[in-house]
C-alpha cells in the first residue's frame, strides 16, 4: 500500500487527528498525527489486515525548538510496506500514549525519549531512566538543557 493511500485510510477512519500527509524526494514519506490519537492509530496500523504494520523499527524523539516530537518507523513484514508516524507535543506538557502494548519494543525505546528529552508515555509499564543515573535532573538532549557543573562532587563537564 502506497503511503497516499495508508493516509487515506487513516484520514476516512480518524478525520481530523490526522493532520497531512509529506511525502517529497529524498526523505521517507511520513503522516503527521495529534499526540491524543497516537495509541489509537497505531493500535489501527498494526490490526488492520491491508495494513499489518507489525514491527516497530525505531521510535525516536526530538527536541524541534518549540516543541518534542516522536517519530515512529513502522513496518509490514506481510505487506512490505513501510510508513512513518510523527507527533508533537509541548515542552510544558510532553505527553503521548504509550505504544508498548502494541509492540515491546518500544518500551525502551519510550524510556530512552523519557530519559533523554523528558517525553512522557501514558501508560508505559516501567517509565524509568535507562541511561543516566535515576536521580540525574534535566534531560540533556533537550536543546535548552544545562549541564551541572558536579554530579555527587564529580566533575561533568
Amino acid at each position: 500500500m502506497s503511503p497516499q493511500e495508508i493516509y487515506e485510510k487513516l484520514k476516512k477512519d480518524f478525520g481530523d487527528l490526522v493532520t497531512e500527509l509529506v511525502d517529497v524526494p529524498q526523505t521517507d514519506p511520513y503522516i503527521r498525527v495529534q499526540p491524543s490519537a497516537v495509541f489509537d492509530i497505531c493500535h489501527s496500523l498494526r490490526d488492520d489486515a491491508g495494513l499489518e504494520f507489525d514491527y516497530l523499527m525505531s521510535l525516536s524523539g526530538t527536541d524541534l525548538g518549540e516543541q518534542l516530537g516522536v517519530v515512529y518507523h513502522l513496518y509490514s513484514m506481510h505487506h512490505r510496506h513501510k510508513i512513518v508516524i510523527k507527533t508533537e507535543v509541548s515542552k510544558e506538557n510532553p505527553l503521548v500514549p504509550s505504544v508498548e502494548r502494541l509492540w515491546r519494543s518500544a518500551d525502551w525505546h519510550e524510556r530512552e525519549a523519557w530519559d533523554l528529552l523528558g517525553i512522557r508515555f501514558d501508560g508505559h509499564h516501567n517509565h524509568i531512566r535507562i541511561l543516566l543515573p535515576y536521580d540525574w535532573e534535566g534531560h540533556p538532549l533537550r536543546k535548552d538543557y544545562q549541564a551541572p557543573e558536579t554530579y555527587h562532587g564529580m566533575k561533568v563537564s
